[in-house]
């Protein structure tokens, strides 16, 4: 397949205007809560499910949504999903009562999941060199750091002026005007078909184990829902082990093993769901440390934290390409990661008597800088030697952990500031000095993740893997340092099998004479 770089283009910017609806209305949604919570009814636990239905589906469905997208074809499962993602809005904008939303809700996650797991795969393949690859991964982060910019700002205003249905119906034009621009633009790429893997059992099993994951990890912050959370987790884990046994007896595995337990793919994914646990984390506990510490409104709150994004979007679309292009995504993730840690250790050191400029700004403005090149970075490291037909399956293998990340990192730090404040506050620390200890051990906490990913970026990254075909990565020299050579190749074709590598693996281990990519 051979597009003009226009055609690519405009096909990158239906892919990233889908991202964006996503994440406008995950910030949205957040803002718009109290108002749904008042008008439906819903109890104090219960308007949790507004988020957490959405969670839940999404998460659960991103592995099966990408593999989806192998066998019939990214571009079919892309459009499915953003049509449901559209119809569940008009539902949800529509809804007159809390059950209504929450199923709304779910279904809308479905959506986004099917659209969300084969994004990562398509920029890959249309864009397979490094340099034009980094500017595209560019781009697609700074439409995220532009929707959680702006997402905070438009949900209040919507709330306010016409009401919360608002932020729901206006995904509805923009969706069908998504939809029709996909339907020209996207390049519409063939899969084996349903025939070449879809293990119905295998589906459901992984489904309702990753569901049930994500639903065990957002109860965990709930004091009243350990004995929950702790019954879900264990019979998600039977259940993914269910999963993993069906595929190693399955005739027609729905993943091949031997490409989910590449070590590659499993570490390079360890960092990607330690640096989304920390940016999750981190973006949960500054805005409550905003409000309840300095005594921010939501509006004020949302422009306190404004600077981050734009940094991010600022350095996603223009920095991170040019040294992601020239000295490779591990070096510069490596660096990024440096940057996230010192963001956090000055906002671990942040006094009870803030003063916004002085103290809370400058660790606002590094962990921008920091996140804007590490997510392009650790993106295309997790998707690195992932073959054309499997790069749905790593997309939503990413994806995936990116959610459980993100889960994972807003649970336990929550947990570690409000143990910490009780603790602070139980010995007779004034409120607002317990509030700020409890969200400063949280930033520490979030500051150990980073250097669990430092560390495993920097020790188990060392030699990507290459593609089984003769077009393998490899590093080229110039300008000061190597580049990364993307091992992904446009359109899906086949590749020439290369010796001593099982066909159809999809990734094959580094020999000797493979460099690392730093």
């Amino acid at each position: 397949m051979s597009l003009s770089v226009s055609r690519r283009a405009a096909a990158l910017a239906v892919l990233c205007a889908m991202s964006l609806m996503i994440v406008l209305d995950s910030t949205i949604v957040a803002v718009a809560v109290p108002d749904i919570q008042r008008d439906l009814g819903f109890s104090a636990a219960g308007v949790a499910w507004v988020v957490n239905a959405y969670l839940v589906a999404f998460a659960g469905l991103l592995l099966l949504a990408g593999r989806l997208g192998d066998l019939v074809g990214a571009w079919r499962v892309f459009l499915a999903g953003l049509g449901l993602f559209t119809i569940a809005s008009l539902l949800c904008g529509l809804a007159g009562s809390a059950g209504l939303l929450v199923a709304g809700r779910f279904v809308q996650g479905a959506g986004g999941a099917l659209a969300a797991a084969v994004v990562i795969g398509m920029i890959v393949r249309l864009f397979p060199e490094p340099a034009e690859q980094a500017r595209a991964m560019g781009i697609y982060s700074f439409t995220q750091a532009g929707g959680a910019a702006v997402g905070f700002v438009v949900g209040g205003v919507l709330t306010d002026a016409v009401g919360w249905p608002a932020i729901f119906l206006v995904n509805v034009p923009i969706g069908v005007g998504v939809w029709l621009a996909g339907r020209r633009l996207i390049p519409r790429e063939a899969g084996p078909g349903l025939a070449g893997g879809l293990d119905l059992p295998g589906a459901l099993l992984i489904t309702a184990g990753l569901s049930l994951g994500v639903y065990a990890i957002v109860r965990t912050g709930s004091p009243d829902a350990t004995g929950p959370a702790t019954l879900s987790g264990t019979v998600a884990v039977l259940l993914i082990l269910g999963f993993l046994l069906r595929q190693r007896l399955a005739r027609r595995p729905l993943i091949a093993l031997r490409v989910l337990f590449r070590r590659w793919l499993l570490t390079a994914n360890a960092a990607v769901l330690l640096v989304f646990a920390t940016g999750m984390g981190f973006q949960f506990l500054n805005a409550l440390f905003v409000q309840r510490v300095m005594g921010y409104d939501a509006l004020g709150t949302g422009l306190a934290f404004l600077p981050t994004p734009i940094v991010i979007g600022l350095v996603s679309l223009f920095v991170a390409p040019r040294v992601t292009g020239r000295f490779g995504p591990r070096p510069v993730l490596i660096g990024g990661l440096s940057l996230l840690l010192v963001g956090l250790l000055l906002l671990s050191r942040v006094p009870a008597e803030v003063s916004y400029v002085a103290d809370l700004l400058p660790p606002l403005l590094v962990m921008g800088l920091g996140v804007g090149v590490t997510v392009p970075a650790i993106i295309m490291l997790a998707m690195t030697g992932a073959a054309p037909a499997d790069t749905g399956m790593v997309s939503g293998f990413s994806n995936t952990a990116q959610q459980a990340g993100g889960a994972l990192g807003l649970s336990v730090l929550a947990v570690v500031a409000a143990a910490h404040t009780s603790g602070r506050a139980a010995v007779g620390v004034p409120l607002v000095e317990a509030l700020r200890d409890g969200y400063t051990r949280a930033f520490l906490v979030a500051a150990g993740f980073v250097v669990v990913a430092i560390l495993i970026t920097a020790i188990l990254l060392r030699r990507p893997p290459v593609l089984a075909s003769a077009a393998a990565a490899t590093p080229v020299g110039g300008g000061g340092g190597e580049q990364f050579r993307s091992p992904v190749g446009v359109g899906g074709g086949e590749q020439p099998s290369s010796p001593g590598v099982a066909a159809g693996s999809g990734l094959a281990e580094p020999r000797a004479a493979c460099s690392s990519a730093s």
